[in-house]
């Protein structure tokens, strides 16, 4: 799709949306229950489709992170979108009763979607759920770098809703840059934080309302009080789950520096209890593309080259055809901060280990750096656990496990600083996509009038005495 093609189909869409500026419940439970339907009726085509673009991507973890996270999202909205549309009462100041504040939640009109590989149908249609619910249309710019799954959302859109309702636009990365300096009324981004300040910058010609959900370098804390054999089951588990292709992936492990060769054998065990065999099995997701293949393989190489010991957990000794781009999830011993590893996000099966003295040396660490998307906290120290609470920011906490705070419903899920700006799912997804237009309504008696001019001995003694209230 051109520029002329796109920009007329926002412009269709905005038609659409100024003829019907407040959808009720009715329309916007029909638009879910379609995007339920979509999902529900095609659940072979999109694992299929996802799996081919990946070379491979294991079903379950389709199942689980693309499907069951859209129907359980959709299931969310259906059942609390009546209440969220209701107007919200606010409190209202003693010295302005007997009128009243309420916070009219409003459709913006037309949001722009953004989505990146690595959840293709989650983080798609999961932007979108939210945007139906608060009454909005949509349009969807999937990526490139999975075409059969792309292709796949435009014909189903294409097959459910109304363009005018929800449509999909297909092209490259050009097309892409073109799509984020359209005039949407909010613009959704899902991608590396590279990207996303390009982003930021193209929605900021047309003061386009941006939420950027974006990445970083989540740590991994085991604490000394550590349960290892847990721990290492979560954090590999978090690692290995699409192949470490997950923003919220835990990107290093900061461990006791006693506790390193146990964390190592731990790992070992994690690793083989999951996956006996890796090069074969379907149930381990492949690289997507040659070039995510190659640039690990440097990643890996360079470490090495500066000094790090890998070791391959490697659990049935296999070699590893390059073609299947499977690689065996790695640890990192002896990282630093010069390597290449420890300087961008990994997205794979890499595991750089850094061993730590003090708490307050690890929590230095992480504080030197980008705030993260997630961070992740093992132990039994409650004090401890508090202690990290405390002082560290990230867009968002598991506590002695990995990932599960994006699958709450009930709780915001977004970034802080480069990881990231704005939240949606659930509740904070709906607000994201209205406009809480405030609306304060006058009684008809009222003492505004006493405010007015002529000022004078009246006025100074009113306003003396709202001073006393405020």
């Amino acid at each position: 799709m051109d520029t002329a093609d796109m920009c007329a189909a926002l412009e269709r869409q905005r038609r659409a949306h100024l003829q019907d500026m407040t959808p009720d419940a009715a329309q916007r439970l029909d638009r879910l229950d379609r995007l339920a339907a979509m999902t529900n009726e095609n659940v072979e085509a999109i694992c299929t489709a996802i799996s081919a673009d990946f070379g491979n991507r294991s079903k379950h973890e389709t199942l689980v992170a693309d499907i069951y996270t859209v129907q359980s999202g959709v299931a969310h909205a259906r059942r609390h979108v009546r209440g969220w549309m209701k107007p919200r009462r606010v409190s209202t100041a003693l010295t302005f009763r007997p009128g009243s504040n309420r916070l009219l939640p409003q459709p913006l009109g037309v949001v722009g979607v953004v989505s990146p590989w690595n959840y293709p149908y989650d983080l798609a249609i999961g932007p979108t759920l939210a945007a139906f619910a608060a009454g909005n249309r949509v349009m969807l710019k999937p990526s490139e770098l999975t075409p059969r799954t792309s292709e796949l959302m435009a014909a189903l859109a294409g097959k459910y809703f109304k363009p005018e309702e929800f449509l999909v636009v297909l092209g490259d990365a050009k097309v892409g840059q073109v799509f984020t300096e359209l005039p949407f009324d909010h613009l959704i981004f899902t991608g590396s934080t590279p990207v996303g300040r390009l982003v930021a910058q193209a929605s900021a010609k047309n003061l386009t309302p941006t939420t950027l959900e974006l990445g970083g370098k989540s740590p991994a804390i085991l604490d000394a009080s550590v349960d290892m054999k847990r721990a290492a089951g979560s954090i590999m588990f978090g690692k290995c789950f699409n192949a470490g292709q997950t923003c919220i992936a835990p990107d290093y492990a900061l461990t006791p520096r006693d506790k390193v060769g146990l964390f190592v054998e731990a790992t070992r065990s994690a690793v083989a209890g999951m996956y006996p065999k890796l090069a074969g099995n379907p149930d381990y997701t492949s690289i997507v593309n040659e070039r995510h293949y190659q640039r690990l393989q440097s990643l890996l190489r360079d470490a090495e080259d500066k000094g790090a010991k890998t070791i391959a957990l490697n659990p049935a000794g296999e070699n590893f055809d390059p073609a299947l781009r499977k690689i065996p999830p790695t640890l990192v011993l002896d990282a630093r901060p010069d390597m290449a590893i420890m300087q961008e996000e990994i997205f794979g099966p890499l595991l750089p280990v850094i061993a730590y003295d003090r708490l307050d040396e690890a929590l230095a660490f992480i504080n030197g750096r980008d705030r993260p998307l997630a961070l992740y906290w093992f132990g039994e120290n409650a004090g401890n656990r508090d202690h990290v609470l405390a002082n560290t920011i990230s867009g968002g906490v598991t506590i002695n496990d990995t990932l599960l705070h994006f699958a709450q419903e009930e709780q915001p899920f977004g970034g802080v600083g480069p990881s990231g700006m704005g939240a949606y799912h659930g509740h904070w997804g709906f607000d994201a996509f209205s406009k809480l237009k405030p609306v304060f309504y006058q009684s008809k008696l009222n003492g505004a009038g006493l405010l007015r001019p002529p000022y004078g001995a009246t006025f100074d003694r009113i306003l003396s005495l709202i001073r006393k209230f405020a």
